[in-house]
């Protein structure tokens, strides 16, 4: 069983080092810009094709939200892979659910639900019972404090921290080094310490 990659950049680097350091055996990348023909080694087939695929695993190495979830969508019956680095903390009492990748020194800690296809960077910490949705990117440096709920799709900046209990909905942009104390509705853009709501809408734009 090998595993392959979907988007052919710089995270899907740090993605197939992870896969690398735990052994498991890549088979390539697909991408849609057909011009990469290799990254680390690696053969890039171009646009994705399940013959090519197989019965083999997949991630879906594209860091934007939104269209990891098209992709995820289109392809809803894949075998999709966890990618956890070997220097991250996962509580045994923590759920990974598909498609997620747990970059190093990542803390997750216990009764804490990690969604599909999220993305948790370099030394993100999540402490206890916090629930995060399919499709989250937590960046670098995040810090989610007890019981925090992120909804689907929401990025989170660099350095960004959350207090115990509040609840982040889904689709937000929290801005690099915002300070989150109150709950947060959907689909809005928060900056600042204390966070400061600078935006919001409706939906999602697609």
């Amino acid at each position: 069983m090998k595993t392959f990659l979907y988007g052919a950049s710089g995270h899907a680097k740090v993605i197939a080092e992870i896969l690398e350091d735990n052994n498991i055996i890549i088979g390539g990348l697909f991408d849609d810009n057909e011009s990469i023909k290799n990254l680390l080694g690696y053969n890039c087939y171009g646009k994705f094709d399940i013959n090519i695929l197989k019965n083999n695993k997949l991630i879906i190495s594209i860091g934007d939200n939104k269209i990891r979830k098209k992709i995820a969508e289109k392809y809803l019956d894949l075998n999709y892979d966890i990618a956890i680095d070997k220097n991250a903390k996962i509580s045994k009492r923590a759920t990974i659910n598909k498609g997620t990748v747990i970059m190093k020194g990542v803390s997750v800690n216990s009764s804490t639900t990690i969604g599909k296809h999220c993305i948790l960077n370099t030394n993100a910490s999540i402490d206890h019972d916090c629930k995060i949705e399919d499709f989250v990117h937590l960046s670098p440096n995040v810090a989610l404090a007890g019981n925090v709920k992120v909804g689907e799709g929401t990025h989170i900046g660099i350095g960004a921290s959350v207090i115990p209990n509040i609840t982040i909905g889904k689709w937000c942009t929290i801005g690099a080094g915002t300070v989150i104390i109150k709950d947060v509705p959907n689909y809005s853009t928060v900056v600042g310490n204390p966070g400061k709501i600078i935006k919001t809408g409706n939906k999602h734009e697609k």
